[in-house]
């Protein structure tokens, strides 16, 4: 009798670590794809960037285009407006 509970036991104990084992290796899983994912964005950046290094330019110029539309688009106001973005007061708008 003693052996069928011990051996239950060592059963319920088997069990428990073998759950315990398959949510560590879920989560070790889950960490290495989100590591894989950043890692396959910074690859693609570098190709991209250095591929084409004009393009960096572009995007910044491409920005400062945005900027400054989106000044013209809020007009003037008192103070500082939280709906514009703060750099495009840089660019020196004249208002209307």
């Amino acid at each position: 009798m003693s052996d069928d509970i011990s051996s239950v036991q060592l059963c319920e104990d088997f069990s428990r670590e073998s759950l315990q084992l398959n949510q560590h290796l879920e989560k070790m899983t889950e960490q290495m794809e989100n590591v894989s994912v950043k890692l396959s964005w910074m690859a693609y950046d570098m190709v991209v960037l250095r591929t084409s290094p004009d393009l960096a330019e572009s995007f910044k110029s491409l920005e400062n285009e945005f900027l400054q539309c989106k000044a013209v688009i809020c007009g003037p106001t008192d103070g500082q407006d939280k709906n514009c973005h703060p750099a495009a007061k840089e660019h020196n708008i004249p208002p209307k």
